[in-house]
């Protein structure tokens, strides 16, 4: 069987806040932009990777949830512990200090993890826990 992760989804309560993050920060680049219903949905994905992105939703889209789950998801998000995504770099050093230079709020500085990992953890501005491995 030949499956592959296409895209994975994490919320934004700020598009214009998660755009500059994962564009200007992180890199990425863009690879759709829409929106509807005043809500907007971005996709963007790391640059020579065209199969694999992250789509930057509005939390809570899905007109089944109730305002009693639309509470939970914001009081999650507030707390950082809603979603979160796990991202690998040969450069954990320098993706660091690009992140330590935004307003991205550290987590965890880059560290040997007892695990055999080196890593660091920080938020994006909806509160997504974002962890960055070392790879190579």
């Amino acid at each position: 069987m030949d499956i592959s992760i296409h895209a994975s989804f994490l919320p934004h309560d700020d598009p214009d806040a998660a755009l500059s993050f994962y564009r200007d920060v992180l890199g990425f680049e863009v690879r759709n932009d829409v929106g509807y219903d005043g809500m907007r949905w971005i996709t963007v994905g790391p640059k020579g990777q065209p199969s694999t992105s992250i789509v930057l939703q509005p939390p809570a889209a899905d007109p089944g949830i109730t305002d009693a789950e639309r509470r939970t998801i914001a009081e999650m998000m507030a707390k950082g512990t809603y979603a979160g995504v796990l991202l690998a770099t040969t450069d954990l050093d320098g993706v660091f200090e690009r992140l330590e230079a935004s307003d991205a709020e550290i987590i965890q500085e880059p560290i040997d993890q007892p695990y055999g990992l080196r890593d660091c953890a920080v938020r994006d501005p909806a509160g997504n826990m974002i962890r960055i491995q070392q790879v190579g």
